[in-house]
């Protein structure tokens, strides 16, 4: 029993992430979240967005992002219950709220980054890139290859057929036996359910060959492009299947069947990219990609970090491993002003690059030139910072604080959910940067 009401800041010291949270969200920009409310005045009004947001932020930090685990946490954890002001909101309102306001929750992550920027965490000098595979929301057993679709569609229609002639034949028997309104009411059902399960391999069928259509004339656009008579007749386009090893997923579509390194092991996964600044490891940039390959992550990565900083910082080096080497890339990164470090082959533990002195020759290839150039002190100076750059970002990310499985579905979702991690890793090197911001 208190005799006076006390106040659920002093539940916890000044110097706690909690307090670091609450006051930096003040310093953001929630105008985006505040407008999309409506003032028609039904149903219970909403739960503050200066409160909804910290919670999910700090949740987000201490790698908790189940909202039913959120809502349990508002009633047992001193934190959460001092961010909420001792309210518990419930899973399916944090839930929506992170719904409807997803976009806005990851577009926190450029406001972040501008406060590592003025709190001098962000230098730009040295960036590293890196992606690493995250699971999706989905079994890889709920995912099917072309050619098995194809298979399936024609077993599920034999046994269509089969079963109407069944229900024809019990139907005319059962009319003579017992008239005209007894019907065979047990194998409805039993249609039903094959003809849901083709419904839905037609439409993964249909997504694959669109999928193929597309990467074709995008491929024969590349090539028309290239020709040297412009005025040459185009080829009319063949018929466009796609592979019979092509899979798409019935849970999440837009998640793919990736190799995971740790595991060696295949999961359905996404490809989450970072670009990461040596000073501090903070994350300048992060991409999402459907893609095992890290080849063509290049360019969607600057056009991000464009995005994020106003302009591409001209002169800063980057590194990279053998994952991201080839000439276009190399090419990308030196038209934007910036110094590759790229690795052009994996190297044996242990193993070192022979120092080179003196000038190159002029008929050296671009990747005898990239190898040549990470032979010099300062490109193995450069490129051995970048392990201790990008990694333990990752680290970070999926062992500390427990990323091992995104929570939403969709690309769109699944990328926005990328964004959060990453801003939330960032507003945690504030914090322990010890940031008077």
């Amino acid at each position: 029993m208190l005799l006076l009401p006390p106040s659920l800041l002093d539940w916890l010291p000044e110097g706690h992430l909690s307090h670091f949270i609450m006051d930096m969200v003040e310093q953001l920009d929630l105008s985006p979240i505040y407008n999309s409310y409506g003032g028609n005045g039904r149903g219970q009004p909403p739960y503050d967005p200066a409160m909804m947001v910290p919670l999910l932020l700090y949740a987000y930090c201490i790698g908790v992002a189940s909202s039913r685990q959120i809502e349990k946490r508002t009633h047992e954890d001193v934190a959460f219950r001092m961010i909420s002001a001792n309210r518990h909101p419930d899973h399916d309102s944090i839930c929506e709220f992170r719904k409807r306001h997803l976009k806005a929750l990851a577009a926190l992550f450029v406001q972040i980054l501008r406060l590592c920027q003025e709190a001098g965490l962000v230098k730009l000098g040295h960036v590293a890139l890196d992606g690493t595979k995250v699971r999706a929301n989905a079994s890889k057993h709920k995912a099917m290859s072309y050619g098995r679709m194809k298979k399936s569609q024609e077993e599920l229609e034999k046994e269509i057929a089969a079963l109407l002639d069944r229900a024809e034949a019990v139907d005319q028997e059962e009319d003579k036996k017992y008239g005209q309104a007894k019907k065979g009411w047990n194998l409805p059902q039993e249609l039903q359910r094959r003809e849901t399960r083709l419904a839905k391999i037609k439409e993964a069928m249909k997504a694959l060959e669109q999928e193929a259509v597309k990467q074709a004339e995008q491929k024969q656009q590349t090539e028309e492009e290239k020709r040297e008579k412009p005025g040459e007749a185009k080829s009319e386009n063949p018929a466009v299947f796609p592979a019979a090893k092509a899979q798409r997923n019935f849970t999440d579509p837009d998640s793919r069947i990736m190799k995971v390194s740790s595991s060696k092991s295949f999961e359905q996964c996404y490809n989450a990219q970072a670009l990461v600044d040596d000073a501090h490891q903070v994350i300048v940039a992060a991409h999402l990609s459907q893609k095992s390959n890290d080849m063509g992550e290049v360019e969607p990565i600057l056009d991000v970090v464009e995005e994020n900083l106003g302009k591409i910082p001209a002169g800063m080096a980057v590194s990279a491993d053998a994952g991201y080497f080839s000439q276009d890339n190399v090419m990308l990164f030196e038209d934007a002003l910036l110094k590759p470090y790229i690795a052009t082959g994996k190297l044996k533990h242990g193993e070192v690059l022979p120092v080179v002195r003196g000038r190159p020759r002029k008929d050296l290839t671009p990747k005898e030139v990239m190898r040549r150039k990470l032979s010099t002190n300062q490109g193995q100076a450069i490129y051995s910072r970048r392990k201790s750059t990008v990694e333990p970002v990752f680290g970070q990310i999926k062992h500390a604080r427990g990323l091992r499985q995104f929570l939403l579905r969709g690309k769109e979702n699944v990328s926005a959910e990328w964004q959060i991690w990453c801003l939330t890793h960032n507003l945690l090197k504030l914090y322990r940067h010890g940031s008077p911001l």
